[in-house]
């Protein structure tokens, strides 16, 4: 029998050394290191692999990118994405790539082999952490909505029968609960999240 085939594409070499060691030793047949997104679209496209262990953040071109572009060429490779981060909006934004997990690079070798082995053998195996999403107030939800819109202050004010600075004030309430400084990234996290 075969062993899983896998490509791990990392910027950060001593992680993807040990990490391929790691699955060596628990039978996998690692069949490419990729340093980057392009390196790895390229040798997942070249090698077909049952999966990918793909960094989220990389130069060139980042891990989400180069997993919409793996997915769309290999639909059938379960991908799985690395990262030291567990922000909601970077765990949605995965999954809308094409993803099947998220898993934090903390994670212990035996436990990644096993996710890994589930998801070959399961084509509707899915691995990811449970988020926690900011509360909006269904207000909230209606400004940010129709802010998204590229509505004026002044146009959602008059649409909600509100005042302006009602709507000023519920719009900072918005940018704090999503960790937003602006309307351009508060309306990006809106639609990584869900909410619009």
């Amino acid at each position: 029998m075969s062993l899983p085939r896998i490509v791990i594409v990392d910027d950060h070499p001593l992680f993807r050394v040990g990490l391929s060691y790691a699955l060596k030793a628990l039978e996998f047949d690692v069949v490419a290191e990729a340093v980057d997104g392009v390196d790895g679209v390229r040798r997942c496209l070249e090698l077909h692999p049952d999966a990918v262990l793909l960094d989220a953040k990389m130069p060139n071109m980042n891990g989400l990118e180069a997993c919409q572009k793996i997915h769309a060429g290999l639909p059938n490779t379960r991908i799985l994405m690395l990262t030291t981060f567990s922000e909601a909006a970077l765990v949605h934004a995965a999954r809308e790539a094409g993803a099947i997990g998220f898993v934090s690079k903390e994670t212990e070798a035996a436990r990644l082999a096993e996710l890994l082995r589930k998801a070959i053998a399961d084509p509707d195996f899915t691995y990811f952490p449970r988020i926690d999403l900011p509360k909006l107030s269904n207000r909230e939800l209606e400004v940010l909505r129709a802010m998204v819109l590229g509505k004026s202050n002044k146009e959602i004010a008059k649409e909600l029968g509100l005042s302006p600075d009602t709507i000023k004030d519920h719009l900072e309430n918005v940018y704090r609960k999503l960790e937003a400084q602006d309307r351009v990234t508060a309306s990006q996290r809106a639609r990584d999240l869900g909410f619009v």
